[in-house]
Order: C-alpha cells, then sequence, then structure tokens
C-alpha cells in the first residue's frame, strides 16, 4: 500500500526542506513542532496542514517521519504523553529519520511493536544541500514490506535508498560513516594548516589534493569554511559529536581517529562553536598546532 498522507515531526534545518520535498511531491503533508509557529510558518509557505499534536497527527496520516534531534526526543514524540503511539490506528508506521544509534532504534521498535506499531529506522547523509534539493542518501533498517510502503515518500526526499539490514543497522551505518566523515574532515584541516606552515599557496595545495588520491568529500565540503573561518552550519557540530559518541559507546574494536576527532569537536564546542558547523573543529586544531588559517 502506497502512503499518501504523511505526517511529518521536526522542523528543524534538515526537516523543513524534507518535508517541503514531501508537499511539492504531490503528498498530503500534516507537520508538527515543538514551536507552532514554526509549524505554522512552513505550512503557510509550502500548504499542507499543522497538528495540534504528534497523537493527532498520527490519526490522520499512513506513515509518521521523525527528524528530531535525539533519541530521548524520539521516544517522547511516538511513545510519550499526547504522542504517536496514542493517536496511531494499529499498523501506523513510523519512519525515523534522526540520528539515535542502533540501541535506541531497536528500544524504540519494540516499544512501538508492544502497540501494534511498526518501525523503520532511516537516518540520511547529505547535510542541508541534499534536504533542500531532495538529494539525500537514506539507509534504511527494517522490513522489507515496510519500506515498500514508505519508498514513495523517501524518494521524494532522497537520490538513493538503500535497505541495509533488520532494524537499527541503518543507525550501526550512519553514525560509523558520520565518524569516518568527520576523521577525514580533522585530515583536512591538518592538511591545510601543514601547507601553511610549509609556505604554500593553500589554493593549489587544495587544487592537487581534490584532483589525486586525496581527494573526497570533506576536502571539497570544508575547506573553504576552514579556511574563512564561516561555520554557516550545514550540520551543527553538536550533532556531529552526538553522533561520533554513538559510535564509540557502541564500538567493540578501536577506533582511534574517531576519539581524536572527538577530542578537537569537543575542545571547538568549549571555543563556542557548539551551533556552527562541524568545520568549526579547525579551531581546535590551529589551537593545538598553534597556527591559524590565514
Amino acid at each position: 500500500m502506497q502512503a499518501t498522507r504523511i505526517g511529518f515531526i521536526g522542523l528543524g534545518i534538515m526537516g523543513s526542506r524534507m518535508a517541503a520535498n514531501l508537499q511539492r511531491a504531490g503528498f498530503e503533508v500534516t507537520v508538527w513542532n515543538r514551536t507552532t509557529r514554526t509549524a505554522e510558518d512552513w505550512a503557510a509557505e509550502h500548504g499542507g496542514s499543522v497538528a495540534q499534536s504528534p497523537a493527532a497527527l498520527a490519526a490522520e496520516v499512513d506513515v509518521v517521519f521523525t527528524m528530531v534531534v535525539d533519541g530521548a526526543q524520539v521516544r517522547d514524540l511516538l511513545l510519550g504523553p499526547d504522542g504517536v503511539a496514542e493517536g496511531a490506528a494499529g499498523g501506523l508506521l513510523c519512519v525515523d529519520c534522526t540520528t539515535i544509534g542502533q540501541a535506541a532504534a531497536l528500544e524504540i521498535g519494540a516499544a512501538l511493536a508492544a502497540h501494534g506499531l511498526r518501525m523503520l529506522d532511516a537516518p540520511v547523509t547529505g547535510s542541508l544541500p541534499g534536504a533542500r534539493d531532495g538529494t539525500l542518501l537514506i539507509m534504511v533498517g527494517g522490513e522489507a514490506d515496510d519500506l515498500a510502503q514508505a519508498r514513495p515518500a523517501m524518494e521524494a526526499m532522497g537520490k538513493t535508498i538503500l535497505h541495509v539490514g533488520p532494524l537499527g543497522a541503518g543507525q550501526a551505518i550512519k553514525v560509523i560513516s558520520n565518524s569516518v566523515a568527520v576523521s577525514n574532515a580533522v585530515t583536512v584541516a591538518e592538511g591545510l594548516i601543514a601547507g601553511q606552515a610549509a609556505g604554500v599557496d593553500l589554493d593549489s595545495l587544495v587544487a592537487v589534493m581534490d584532483g589525486g588520491a586525496a581527494g573526497s568529500r570533506m576536502l571539497a565540503l570544508k575547506q573553504q569554511p576552514m579556511r574563512t573561518h564561516e561555520f554557516t552550519p550545514l550540520f551543527r557540530l553538536a550533532h556531529m559529536i552526538k553522533d561520533v559518541e554513538l559510535c564509540l559507546g557502541a564500538a567493540t574494536v578501536p577506533f582511534a581517529s574517531a576519539e581524536r576527532a572527538l577530542a578537537d569537536m569537543r575542545e571547538a564546542e568549549r571555543l563556542g562553536h557548539a551551533d556552527d558547523d562541524f568545520a568549526a573543529l579547525v579551531e581546535s586544531v590551529e589551537q593545538r598546532t598553534g597556527t591559524r588559517l590565514a
């Protein structure tokens, strides 16, 4: 059964754009946000309707998407007072796009199942540009039949939808992937600083790295913000810290590069960059190397 009535909870940097793509694709979208004015402004701009609570939203839709901050919020919105489980008909499909870690996804999925509800964990990657352009990569854990129901809506928000395994698999893959990405971002910062210390032209250094084996998505996305110290958030530092902490907390083998990246991010957070893009970790690298990019 294809879902045509979509509920979307969480209208932040990512969620507002993902929900807008659903509305543009012709789905009947009902939204809810902790700040009611944010939901009302979204509906005024994009259409759709605003629910008075997650429970009220759940009573009106075929599938509920959540895109919030962390596992505690997901648990509260789905299972807490006036949450989705209170208003949902049996069999409602809940799709969580928040990065919450595998353990939380399994716990919440089991609790929803006790209410007769279904769950997919479907974290995304692509940051703000991917959410805006509908080109996210969505990694989905859960039952194939549930994904089949949600896939048309996912295809309005993402370019690539991967069924990566059972419930929780998407979360496990997402936090490992983000930990690799931010480890690479630290290496990019260190490479830029090493280049400046060596007196080379940084434009030339970036061009050579980008055209050779050192090229990466993190180089392409983060070298300019690092060099200019302009940290307009595509993915907030505080959110990346959460993801790496989830990865390391579940790890059963050493992950030294992620541990180092986490230390740099925590220092950048201490320096006041929690709400900036995680490229701000360069400030920590600059501090520990005694060299500032200019």
